[in-house]
């Protein structure tokens, strides 16, 4: 059974308002405003810790490593997001990584440049010499692909 309001258990799945839930605990789906349902660690296998409390904020600590401050009367779900290690699991097979590119608008199979043929990219064709990587920041839209402006190229040395 899941509990929720002020007077609900600590307990995995429940949801409580910030202010009850004790320093240190996970928690997953939080809100950011009281009462928008939820915006915070809310992809699989993550949480969010709450940190510490004031008198009517309360900081988390996001998965991405950011401390937030938010209202003590936002929500959360106690526990972590089900499906972790989902992407350690192989696709298996090419229909599975198009649906994965498709779900984000890329374009799938990405063919790289120096695959093509010279007719369709500055890196294409394999019998000449090429061109280099590194294109002027005035360049033409066509001739502009690889390391646009380039400072400085390759391995850093000396850091």
């Amino acid at each position: 059974v899941i509990e929720i309001g002020f007077q609900a258990k600590i307990a995995n799945g429940n949801i409580l308002p910030l202010e009850a839930i004790p320093e240190g605990m996970q928690v997953a789906n939080v809100e950011k405003n009281p009462g928008d349902g939820g915006r915070y660690a809310r992809s699989s296998g993550t949480y969010a810790v709450v940190m510490g409390k004031s008198r009517d904020k309360v900081k988390i600590l996001l998965p991405s490593g950011k401390v937030l401050e938010v209202s003590a009367k936002a929500r959360a779900t106690i526990g972590v997001v089900a499906g972790g290690g989902r992407l350690e699991k192989p696709l298996l097979k090419a229909g599975a990584a198009y649906w994965k590119w498709s779900a984000k608008s890329h374009w799938w199979p990405r063919v790289r440049g120096l695959a093509m043929n010279p007719v369709s990219h500055p890196h294409g064709g394999g019998r000449h010499v090429g061109r280099p990587t590194t294109v002027s920041r005035n360049a033409p839209p066509g001739r502009k692909v690889g390391h646009i402006a380039a400072r400085r190229t390759g391995r850093r040395k000396g850091k």
